[in-house]
């Protein structure tokens, strides 16, 4: 079952896919691609990977196995053919022939980790290297597909480096026995899908990071480095079709930084009222601040109107949410702590957050803000207990020495499946 109808609901099912071997055969030059600032330590990330895993389990979440999900849609001889024959047109001949006949978990550990070279050729460069290069972001499923309500919306990867997941994704929904009839709202790349050779250089590119779900009415979708005003025209005109589906969509036009990848590295709900944003963008004023353009996806002729600011916008909506600073007010622990995504928290239940412990004066501000902050391994090691059933205000912060590398915070690493519903929101 898929039900999503909120960032802040209490959490249900969630999906997952640990870092695994895809990780360790990571080169430095696909970083740039990726947004990895450096190569990880492949243990070490996936130890601090699985206690985020625990505790989700420990809480009453249910955890589902992104890999698991594609073995099994592979064991559809039809989702093996259909997913080869559209790589097909991007891969080197010497995969072209058996590639098809791999049994589930060789054909998914393939397109995963990738395919080396059986002779050392001297070269350096990834087609020296691979017949097939690794996925090492698909640790990262909030970007490869969004659900929204009880459907989905197909994401539609922005470099070559990330295109395979977005198919992934795709496979999953196409063929999987549990999520095969699944409403597809929107899928900026079926023209690709279907014509895999046509990559114009304006194609719609929209990733799971940019949209947010407020509310069953409101929807969230960031304009940034990697999604695309192209993106959100298919949304629009998509989204219109869908019955019981929102009815507002607040287009946010962030500025173009690497450090604003994406609309949750700078917003993300935390409570019913409130929401951990980095203040620059979100609230200014200043050169930063993203403009907000709303569009009434009930009208027969939506056209987006300015709304100034994005909290300004949700206010208008009846969505009132105080802003909580990720770094507190200090504009350099700001900076530093919107790096490593500490306005970036995965919300378990309303009020009950996620946060990478290196983000201290994030952790700070929300003790300000009546949240008990609590390190994640009290709860693993039995010391404290904690329930997603209770109204309270707690932070949970996570061990993340290694996995921060990578860019992305506990909101990027999971992307909800069910959620309850929230009584106001």
């Amino acid at each position: 079952m898929l039900r999503v109808d909120s960032e802040i609901g209490r959490l249900r099912r969630v999906l997952l896919h640990e870092p695994g071997p895809e990780v360790d055969i990571m080169v430095p030059q696909m970083m740039e691609d990726l947004l990895f600032d450096d190569i990880l330590f492949g243990e070490r990330a996936r130890e601090e990977h699985r206690r985020f895993k625990r505790l989700l389990q420990l809480l009453g979440v249910e955890v589902v196995e992104a890999r698991s999900l594609l073995e099994e849609a592979l064991e559809d001889p039809e989702a093996r053919s259909w997913l080869w024959e559209v790589l097909r047109p991007h891969l080197p001949i010497e995969l072209h022939r058996n590639s098809i006949h791999l049994p589930p978990a060789d054909a998914a550990k393939a397109l995963v980790e990738g395919v080396r070279r059986r002779t050392d050729s001297g070269g350096v460069e990834l087609e020296d290297l691979f017949l097939l290069p690794p996925i090492p972001n698909w640790c990262f499923q909030r970007d490869p597909q969004i659900v929204v309500g009880s459907g989905v919306i197909l994401s539609a990867m922005a470099t070559p480096a990330r295109w395979r997941e977005g198919l992934l994704t795709r496979c999953i929904f196409r063929f999987h026995p549990a999520y095969r009839k699944t409403e597809v709202f929107a899928d900026p790349l079926r023209p690709v899908c279907d014509n895999t050779h046509i990559l114009g250089l304006h194609r719609p590119r929209l990733e799971g990071g940019d949209v947010l779900v407020i509310s069953p009415e409101i929807l969230c979708v960031g304009v940034s480095e990697r999604s695309n005003i192209q993106a959100v025209e298919v949304l629009i005109r998509r989204l219109q079709k869908v019955e019981q589906g929102p009815r507002w969509l607040e287009i946010v036009q962030l500025p173009s930084r690497r450090a604003y990848m994406h609309l949750d590295t700078v917003f993300t709900p935390a409570d019913r009222d409130a929401a951990l944003v980095y203040a620059p963008v979100i609230t200014g004023p200043g050169p930063e601040t993203a403009r907000t353009f709303e569009v009434d996806l009930h009208s027969e002729n939506p056209e987006p109107v300015e709304r100034g600011a994005l909290l300004e916008a949700l206010a208008a909506r009846g969505r009132e949410l105080k802003p909580i600073p990720c770094g507190g007010d200090d504009p350099v622990m700001a900076q530093r702590e919107q790096w490593t995504d500490g306005a970036n928290t995965l919300a378990l239940a309303p009020g009950i957050l996620t946060l990478y412990d290196r983000n201290i004066a994030t952790a700070e501000r929300l003790s300000e803000e009546g949240f008990e902050v609590i390190p994640a391994e009290d709860v693993l090691l039995g010391r404290r207990e904690i329930s997603l059933d209770r109204d309270r205000r707690v932070c949970l912060l996570l061990e993340s020495h290694e996995i921060s590398r990578a860019r992305g915070g506990p909101h990027c690493l999971s992307h909800p499946l069910q959620r309850d519903q929230v009584d106001r929101v």
